[in-house]
């Protein structure tokens, strides 16, 4: 085997040493008085050139101690990639049915970078180019506004990172330190847990399959889980997360830049060098002292410590974030994140996204990140308004909604006060996973399964009587319907209603909805009706997990206050979505007091006494009616 690939380095290096092949001759004009290298023929030319580099290497580029001379390898091979990637390397495009040359050489890149001292790396990557003041200025004002702002927005916004609590019952989770930016911290943990719980572990392909909905990622092997911690599916390893955090973040950004390209920002520190073999914390600690005391108060400040990559797959995109992760764990973390997103989306295209362009995305006076972000994380557009689609309002005036579904979605206690309305995209993602909405604060609402997004049979039944019994009602809206209307609702549904009953319904000229409900609640499933053998009323139970990433004083031991984000469990009966108040208020009550139900995932069949809490607000918009508890202190939302 040995032999065969020194034969192969040899025949590589004779091919290095070869003339290229005569260039396609350019048209008259094009090029004067020469010829021009078809791109076919400079890949080729790149190709045995990083061939020879690896022969070179391989056969005679030795030091005194046997093994290859850095200096000569990383002359050699930054000379031809240098070559490779100039002029145009980065920010090329071809037009029509062209390629991206930079993106075709990213495999050859990797394969030189390997050729190097195991665990050292590049200062400067060829693909990371200094963002031009023109655009750091606009892109700062879009931010932050044009009007100066305050010490303590920047403050908030200049000193949060990605990092994952300390505390191993809430690992699984985000820390935010600073108000303000959760708007950015939450739509990433919220995929954080899709690949946490969801996702396959070894799967690296854009299109991921997933694992069996009630099976998520066991603890690594050898975990040691206390008996304190609140759920042990919830631990994860170090590994996990940080894997997570990267196929997060280079979601978010690949559906920003349309799944065709994605624009990654980085922090441009003189000095600091990567090193695989620096311990993580090492690391950290050197950028956050470069860091001390800066705060991007201006355009130029942003122009001169943030550079950026462009990337067009997926996979360079993946790799790109997790050399980068010393920057988004750093205190411009969260920034750098919005930045890259908006990049990535474009700012022509984010600013054409909003209803309101002249006003900044972190609203003063307080910090706080706008609708707008939160939407460009989750759907990958800046819109900012809730509800599905757009909404024309006339006069050549169109409010912007969510455009399509959603991998993880949001809830907002805005809604359970009547002051908007959230979409089916947003109410019903393809994940059980929730950005919970205040009026100043993110935090995250989570399931094990997806069934809790099911309708049951109940409610298809339910449902359908609903639909049949509008079709009759011709007042507008009213809730009742006229007693031949009613016939033709027994007809159309198989309802085998006694007749005593039936006479009761129609005694006056109209069927009120409430009423026709009732007598379907008491009339049994096998002749049409709605009471199924354990006079359950259809109600169903599971268990939802809240998280809240801010840190917050959970004990006090003399001087020393320990902090920590807050995770509780939440158990949540739900009643059929229709059924009247009366009935809420009796048969659901009496069913939850004294009789059987349908087990939770958590195997709860007898609730506690119902706990409210402005959390169960948000819940009861996604689940009419549902009723909540908890133990310990209630889940908060600010």
């Amino acid at each position: 085997m040995g032999d065969h690939d020194d034969e192969e380095l040899q025949r590589a290096f004779r091919m290095s040493l070869q003339s290229a092949p005569d260039a396609k001759r350019s048209k008259p004009g094009d090029n004067q008085g020469g010829t021009m290298e078809s791109p076919e023929a400079s890949d080729r030319r790149i190709r045995r050139e990083l061939r020879a580099a690896a022969a070179e290497q391989r056969r005679g580029v030795t030091s005194s101690s046997g093994f290859p001379d850095p200096s000569s390898i990383k002359s050699s091979l930054d000379t031809k990639l240098t070559t490779a990637s100039s002029p145009l390397a980065v920010e090329t495009r071809t037009t029509g049915k062209g390629t991206d040359r930079s993106e075709s050489l990213f495999p050859f890149r990797d394969a030189a970078e390997k050729m190097m001292i195991p665990g050292k790396r590049r200062v400067k990557d060829e693909r990371q180019q200094q963002l031009p003041i023109t655009v750091a200025e606009r892109l700062h004002s879009i931010v932050f506004g044009s009007q100066q702002v305050s010490r303590e927005v920047l403050a908030q916004w200049c000193h949060q990172g990605f990092r994952f609590s300390l505390d191993l019952e809430t690992s699984l989770g985000l820390v935010q330190r600073e108000g303000g930016p959760c708007g950015v911290l939450v739509p990433i943990q919220a995929l954080v847990l899709k690949y946490l719980l969801f996702v396959l572990e070894d799967d690296m392909d854009s299109d991921l399959k997933c694992k069996p909905t009630h099976f998520p990622v066991p603890p690594t092997v050898g975990t040691v889980v206390h008996s304190n911690v609140l759920d042990s599916r919830l631990v994860f390893s170090h590994a996990q997360r940080t894997r997570a955090l990267v196929y997060a973040i280079g979601e978010t950004l690949w559906r920003a830049g349309g799944r065709k390209k994605a624009i990654v920002a980085v922090l441009d520190i003189p000095g600091i060098c990567i090193d695989q073999n620096i311990k993580e914390e090492e690391q950290d600690e050197a950028v956050a002292k470069a860091l001390k005391g800066v705060c991007l108060d201006s355009g130029k400040e942003l122009h001169g410590l943030v550079r950026f990559c462009e990337v067009t797959s997926i996979l360079a995109l993946r790799q790109q974030l997790q050399d980068s992760l010393p920057g988004f764990r750093s205190p411009m973390g969260a920034l750098l994140l919005l930045f890259s997103a908006l990049l990535s989306r474009g700012l022509d295209a984010v600013q054409t996204d909003r209803d309101d362009p002249d006003q900044p995305l972190v609203t003063p006076p307080f910090g706080h990140a706008s609708q707008e972000i939160v939407n460009l994380l989750l759907c990958g557009h800046a819109v900012p308004n809730v509800f599905d689609g757009n909404l024309d309002m006339g006069g050549g005036m169109c409010l912007k909604g969510i455009p399509t579904s959603v991998e993880v979605g949001f809830l907002t206690l805005l809604e359970s006060l009547n002051l908007c309305k959230v979409g089916r995209y947003l109410k019903c993602p393809r994940w059980p996973i929730w950005v919970i909405g205040s009026e100043s604060h993110y935090s995250i609402l989570f399931a094990f399964t997806t069934t809790v997004q099911e309708e049951s049979e109940f409610d298809d039944r339910e449902t359908s009587v609903q639909q049949a019994f509008d079709a009759q009602d011709q007042s507008g809206g009213g809730g009742f319907i006229s007693p031949e209307a009613l016939q033709q609702i027994l007809l159309d549904l198989n309802i085998e209603m006694n007749q005593d009953v039936l006479n009761t319904l129609c005694s006056s000229d109209i069927v009120v909805w409430n009423d026709f409900w009732q007598a379907l609640l008491e009339l049994d499933k096998s002749k049409g009706g709605l009471k199924d053998s354990c006079n359950t009323l259809g109600i169903r139970q599971f268990d939802l997990y809240h998280f809240n990433g801010i840190a917050k004083t959970v004990a006090t031991v003399g001087d020393v206050s320990q902090q920590q984000p807050h995770l509780t469990r939440i158990k949540v009966s739900v009643p059929p979505k229709w059924t009247p108040d009366t009935v809420l208020a009796e048969g659901f009550k009496g069913s939850l007091g004294d009789r059987p139900h349908e087990a939770s995932d958590s195997g709860i069949s007898n609730p506690e006494p119902a706990q409210h809490a402005p959390l169960v607000d948000c819940i009861r918009t996604r689940w009419q009616c549902a009723t909540c508890n908890w133990a310990g202190d209630a889940p908060s939302i600010v």
